[in-house]
């Protein structure tokens, strides 16, 4: 992997880290309010270009939120709805909390079979935007899942104005629409 964002983080390596929770707007809060970290911004419902969760395809829901904490992407989501997900895998197994890491992948095709070499499972995969986004399950020997994001040049775009926002944020509207 050879390219770069523009907010500074490799193609190929972490981007990105991930939680579930109940309350988007409580999370929001406690990572603006109590670790200073944002602007984040809102996505009210996202289900992904035909995706496809453990094999079957899925109508899952979820509302996400992103912002940056340095020069890592922190990405929050909630589920919208009782449908079976990759989210709500993690709220019925544990609770809200950490759920994976993102990566970012200049070939995902390449990189899911390496991964699904390597003994993790294909649990869900999806459109977003002009690319796809799929997550690996390592199991639970692991701490959380692998969110492999395509790097593409929407994406940079996108992510690293959501950066750039967050460089000399002063804390006032902490959650915008995207």
């Amino acid at each position: 992997m050879t390219g770069e964002f523009g907010f500074g983080q490799p193609h190929g390596g972490v981007i990105q880290t991930a939680f579930v929770v109940t309350d988007l707007r409580e999370a929001v809060d406690f990572w603006t309010g109590d670790l200073r970290a944002g602007p984040f911004f809102h996505f009210p419902e996202w289900r992904g270009g035909d995706p496809v969760y453990r094999g079957r395809p899925s109508t899952a829901a979820v509302t996400i939120a992103m912002g940056f904490a340095g020069r890592m992407q922190i990405e929050l989501i909630q589920p919208l709805d009782e449908e079976p997900s990759v989210y709500k895998e993690l709220l019925d197994r544990s609770g809200p909390g950490f759920h994976h890491l993102g990566v970012a992948s200049e070939d995902i095709d390449a990189d899911v079979a390496r991964y699904e070499k390597d003994g993790w499972t294909l649990a869900f995969r999806a459109g977003v935007g002009n690319g796809e986004v799929a997550y690996l399950d390592g199991g639970p020997a692991r701490p959380g899942m692998i969110e492999l994001i395509e790097a593409s040049p929407g994406l940079d775009a996108s992510f690293t104005a959501m950066w750039r926002a967050s460089l000399d944020w002063d804390g006032t509207d902490p959650l915008r629409p995207r």
